[in-house]
């Protein structure tokens, strides 16, 4: 039976793809340095703007900025980034459970050579893989079962991807007063500065960390990424936490079947909240060695089974919290070449249809952080009208006057055409 066109939503999100200008790039942003053909003869025919994804109150962070951008208020609806990506592991959880991120990263070791002693250097452990961070956390819970087995009442760890790791405290022990710092927040900073901070259950998960830095440096996975000239996995990180949230389906709010494609477990995870089925793509990384093409590919085949496909690549954000400003703007080219592209030729080929781009969020290459400047957008398809012609690059959103003030209400106009 020949498959039955309707209207089909496509959101493509560059995640961390705004950004400030910089002397480097002879004082443009990544998105104005990039070559962009498609997405630049798009953004003529389309809505150009900005929209506030980091309410007054919020950090600038994917899991609420994407929220935001997705439709949901996260004043609403968002209790904690590690609750999200705990969604994504499909671990049975419960209300009473406290849920945080455990990433590995890489600290400046004390005692050593040059100005990085005692210094968050990097978020990601150097990118560690999948394998060596499970490694880790085996040989890290085996550590802490000998040397404090108090500490574990309650804990389990569960590996993610690469440094991204879950821990869930099913004690009893409530965070509700403990202050936690992302570590990609704070690049180049002392990070004892930065451990957690509260009651004595903060006490608790800085024990956990200060162990971690003790046993890390020397593990054997260390050693050898040590030999191969990349960055040790130096520490346990621990923050993002929060609770369970209670979330309503993107269905019963749109009336329309959606999935998200991305490599990463926090969209996943708010994908698995609003009722999004997780499509899984061989060959898609969160870093500049994925497979664009894959996953333009992907997006193109699933608009034969749902409403909206969101199309989320992290490429950009990572490159961006390297300072690696040259890798962010290879990125947001190869997303023009590899997905925009093909996307865009086989929407108009086949019918009606809405696209929306746009980042999460601003990250900065010149402080490797996330900023909560409007983010650009791009709204074009069936219905949608420009007024005036424009690039899709920061300033020129900027300058366009359209402004969503409250992000999560940008779904809204995309889907329904209301603002």
């Amino acid at each position: 039976m020949p498959y039955a066109w309707r209207m089909k939503f496509v959101i493509i999100i560059p995640d961390g793809g705004g950004d400030l200008a910089l002397a480097q790039l002879q004082g443009k942003t990544a998105m104005q340095a990039a070559r962009q053909p498609n997405t630049c003869e798009l953004a003529t025919r389309a809505v150009v703007g900005t929209a506030k994804t980091t309410p007054d109150g919020f950090e600038a962070g994917s899991d609420v900025c994407s929220m935001s951008l997705l439709g949901y208020d996260p004043r609403k609806y968002h209790t904690g980034r590690a609750p999200l990506e705990a969604a994504a592991l499909g671990l049975t959880l419960t209300s009473r459970d406290w849920i945080f991120r455990l990433n590995f990263v890489t600290t400046g070791l004390e005692g050593g050579d040059g100005g990085d002693a005692g210094k968050m250097l990097d978020h990601s452990a150097g990118a560690i893989s999948d394998g060596e961070a499970r490694e880790l956390l085996r040989d890290l819970l085996v550590c802490l079962q000998q040397r404090e087995p108090a500490l574990l009442a309650g804990l389990a760890l569960h590996p993610g991807v690469s440094y991204r790791n879950i821990m869930v405290d099913s004690s009893g022990v409530s965070y509700a007063k403990v202050a936690t710092t992302p570590p990609h927040a704070v690049p180049g900073e002392p990070w004892r500065e930065h451990l957690p901070k509260g009651d004595a259950a903060a006490e608790k998960l800085k024990r956990i960390m200060l162990l971690s830095s003790e046993f890390l440096p020397g593990h054997r996975v260390n050693m050898a990424r040590k030999a191969a000239g990349k960055r040790m996995a130096t520490m346990a990180w621990i923050w993002g936490q929060g609770t369970q949230p209670t979330v309503p389906s993107f269905e019963s709010r749109f009336g329309l079947r959606g999935c998200m494609i991305t490599s990463v477990d926090l969209l996943r995870g708010i994908a698995a909240y609003i009722g999004w089925d997780r499509l899984e793509v061989p060959g898609l990384t969160s870093y500049h060695d994925t497979d664009y093409a894959a996953q333009g590919r992907a997006t193109i085949a699933a608009l034969d089974s749902y409403d909206v496909v969101c199309c989320h690549v992290e490429s950009p954000d990572e490159a961006s919290h390297q300072g690696d400003f040259a890798t962010k703007v290879a990125a947001l080219e190869a997303i023009d070449e590899k997905i925009v592209g093909p996307l865009v030729r086989e929407l108009e080929r086949r019918g009606e249809h809405r696209l929306l781009m746009m980042p999460d969020h601003y990250t900065l290459c010149s402080t490797r952080k996330h900023d909560a400047t409007p983010v650009p957008f791009l709204l074009a398809g069936s219905g949608v009208k420009a007024t005036t012609q424009r690039e899709f690059t920061e300033a020129a959103a900027q300058a366009s006057g359209v402004r969503v003030a409250e992000g999560h209400e940008l779904m809204d106009w995309f889907v329904r055409g209301v603002r």
